[in-house]
């Protein structure tokens, strides 16, 4: 008997239930004497050679198994199908199902101490398949997908699943693309189906409900019984997610997370060809999936955490988003959507440095004046989304650029920062005829009106005032009756780096995550007043040291989607509230 990996090398030699060799019988039909071959044949043909309960046997049995499936695929190669299948529903844990009269009264994992012994088997027998038989790959994949559980089933299923998938790429890498496709395929079902107002407000009922379990059990004794049930309770300062999907994704998340680090780095340090090779993967992926995908919350976070472990990589996502925005052969829907990530990265990345959000900024605003040379004056020069939608996404995306960075824009020398963003001209854009102060959301215009009024760059309350006295109301109807609805977000856009709130996963987006605070009073006081031409040098170190963000470049004035901005400040996280906007926006009357 073989030991160890050089089973894999060289499976043993198997013996047939009528005696001999394989190795005997093929030889006997070289020489034409195909008996002992057909006996061989109908015994291949038997199921339940393949069901049998190889995994928790003894090693010499399964080391026996293991041969005994690498000489059948290699034998008869119709079985390899059914060889794979079986292998890979050995990918979750078993269930372990009690029955009375018929009926299912318990089904739950089999979390048994020997379970990752049981994986680690199941791989060799999927690489012994794949050494002796070429067109493994080619059948694999499907079975991948096929086997794939259903969302509903248990976060441990998943889990296991998940991540079993990804220890075959690392021996298959052929198929790490595919593979990869599945499971963020998968991880965007989930995302789209828990809204982050569903994971917030669930969060909310959890806390609240935690609470009052406190304040009706001060003073009495917990009984046995009632401490079991309530380590079972999620509580606020569990990792658990309230959310049952959230807490599936946040797994799967997690898990995620750890396979790209783990790619990436070769012992302990980042590793430039196999992340460079990775983050090929993961942008195909991005481009086949997640772009066309609308509001999806979380899973897109795979791309801005590899982009975190290589500025050149940052750099590269941003030029691959810029290509696809600028390219008139592109569907408009992904342009915009181009547009809307290059806005979000460059506010929230914090590893972005920026020498790179100025470049960023350039392109983008020397783009929008082309566009406004070649569409001011001409048949089409007023507002409307459905001829203008890039060009407005990338107004938005600069504007949401502004007024997350415009302190580090400025911080060093005041008088430097001002001149180059007086350089941006941000003012032609914004009096032009397609107006995309009408456009974009409210909360954006408003934060980039109070920043560019304070250094005057644009006075953009006028435009404001006439925009809102155009719009019209639209009455819908209901089930509750008709309601008044005013188009806010006539672009439809959102921020794809908006918050992230998944408990687990986060802690690794958290420590390079750009976040924000609330406007206290003072700061809205200091918005409001404009800084005086002709400051002096003195008068600028003052200013610095006033407001301008130090290393942690923690930003205070920034906004969220406007579906955010919408929700309470009690629910919300990270997010700011109307109010503040529209302070800002009577404080210029």
């Amino acid at each position: 008997m073989l030991a160890g990996d050089e089973f894999i090398s060289s499976p043993p030699k198997k013996t047939v239930r009528f005696g001999g060799t394989l190795t005997d019988i093929l030889l006997k039909y070289e020489r034409g004497e195909t008996t002992d071959f057909e006996l061989l044949k109908h015994q291949l043909s038997d199921p339940d050679i393949k069901k049998l309960p190889w995994l928790r046997r003894s090693r010499e049995v399964v080391e026996e198994y293991l041969g005994f499936l690498g000489n059948l695929v290699s034998a008869q190669t119709v079985h390899l199908r059914p060889c794979l299948s079986m292998i890979v529903s050995q990918f979750v844990p078993p269930r372990i199902i009690i029955r009375e009269d018929d009926v299912d009264i318990s089904d739950s994992d089999d979390d048994e101490e020997n379970l990752s012994e049981n994986f680690d088997t199941c791989h060799r027998a999927l690489q012994t398949v794949a050494k002796y038989v070429p067109s493994t790959l080619q059948f694999l994949m499907p079975i991948l997908v096929e086997k794939f559980p259903f969302i509903n089933k248990s976060e441990r299923t998943l889990e296991c699943y998940v991540h079993n998938l990804l220890r075959v790429t690392v021996y298959l890498p052929t198929l790490r693309l595919q593979i990869l496709e599945l499971i963020v395929e998968k991880l965007l079902k989930l995302d789209v189906s828990t809204p982050q107002q569903d994971i917030e407000d669930a969060e909310e009922a959890a806390n609240n409900s935690d609470s009052e379990e406190k304040s009706t059990e001060e003073g009495l004794f917990d009984m046995e019984e009632d401490e079991e049930r309530k380590e079972n309770k999620v509580s606020p300062s569990s990792e658990r997610m309230a959310h049952p999907l959230a807490e599936r994704l946040d797994i799967l998340m997690t898990i995620l997370f750890a396979y790209i680090k783990d790619v990436c780095h070769v012992d302990g340090k980042l590793d430039i060809n196999k992340t460079k090779d990775l983050y090929r993967d993961l942008v195909s992926v991005f481009d086949k999936l997640i772009l066309p995908t609308h509001a999806s919350c979380h899973v897109q976070y795979f791309i801005f955490h590899i982009c975190s472990l290589k500025s050149g990589l940052a750099e590269a996502f941003l030029d691959h988003l810029w290509k696809k925005l600028q390219d008139p052969n592109n569907p408009s829907v992904i342009r915009q959507t181009a547009g809307s990530y290059i806005g979000s990265f460059l506010a929230r990345a914090k590893f972005i440095p920026v020498v790179t959000v100025k470049a960023c900024l350039d392109l983008l605003v020397n783009w929008m004046h082309k566009y406004i040379d070649n569409q001011d004056t001409g048949a089409n020069a007023y507002c409307d989304v459905a001829l203008h939608g890039p060009f407005y996404s990338a107004c938005q995306a600069a504007f949401y650029t502004l007024i997350f960075r415009h302190k580090q824009l400025l911080d060093g020398n005041l008088r430097k920062g001002l001149s180059y963003l007086q350089s941006l001209n941000f003012e032609r854009i914004v009096m032009c005829q397609l107006n995309p102060l009408k456009i974009c959301i409210p909360s954006v215009v408003n934060l980039f009106a109070a920043i560019t009024r304070k250094y005057q760059l644009v006075f953009c309350y006028t435009i404001i005032e006439r925009n809102n006295r155009q719009f019209i109301p639209v009455v819908r109807s209901g089930t509750g009756g008709d309601f008044v609805q005013m188009c806010t977000n006539p672009l439809d856009s959102f921020f794809p780096f908006d918050p992230y709130v998944l408990k687990r996963s986060k802690k690794t987006i958290d420590p390079f995550y750009q976040f924000w605070e609330e406007l206290s009073a003072e700061d809205l006081e200091n918005l409001k007043k404009p800084i005086k031409k002709g400051t002096s040098e003195d008068e600028d170190d003052d200013f610095l040291k006033g407001e301008t963000p130090q290393n942690e470049g923690v930003v205070e004035i920034t906004p969220n989607s406007y579906e955010s901005n919408t929700r309470s400040p009690v629910s919300s996280i990270g997010s700011p509230s109307d109010c503040h906007a529209q302070y800002l926006e009577s404080c210029a009357h």
